[in-house]
């Protein structure tokens, strides 16, 4: 039987841990982000992004294998490695982020089907579309908010 536990972050420890999560949680999903964009980011993490935002760690028998970020009551990231997609990690940071730090809204990548249709499940709506990203770049965000139905 394994154990899944969600936890505070550790800090700067554990960054490169959690880069490797994000590494492959965004090469089976963000397929259409171009390699430059995926680096760039990438090299932004544990300078900029991760200390930005309150950051809840999933643990599977010991082994961090999940997180999210939030700040101000958005879900600023939540990211699961690939190898455990589908087994209910990402649903239990989801709903750690909601009832301990009071996540109502979250922006998804438009062309990242699958998590616009994890967040859409679970009961947030599409309030409003940007052409781009936060950055500027070409990928367009939905933005959803939590449905007071959801």
């Amino acid at each position: 039987m394994t154990a899944l536990s969600i936890r505070s972050s550790l800090g700067a420890e554990e960054y490169p841990a959690l880069v490797a999560i994000w590494r492959s949680a965004v090469d089976a999903t963000h397929g259409f982000l171009a390699e430059a964009h995926r680096d760039e980011i990438e090299s932004h993490l544990q300078s900029d992004y991760f200390p930005a935002v309150t950051l809840s760690v999933a643990d599977l028998d010991g082994r961090p294998v999940g997180f999210s970020g939030v700040l101000d009551g958005n879900l600023e990231m939540l990211f699961v490695d690939a190898a455990q997609r589908g087994g209910g990690i990402g649903t239990a940071l989801l709903s750690h982020a909601i009832t301990e730090h009071g996540v109502t809204a979250v922006d998804v990548n438009e062309q990242n089907d699958s998590a616009a249709g994890f967040y859409a499940h679970r009961g947030f709506e599409v309030v409003s579309r940007s052409e781009t990203d936060e950055a500027g770049r070409p990928y367009p965000l939905l933005h959803m908010k939590l449905s007071e139905h959801g």
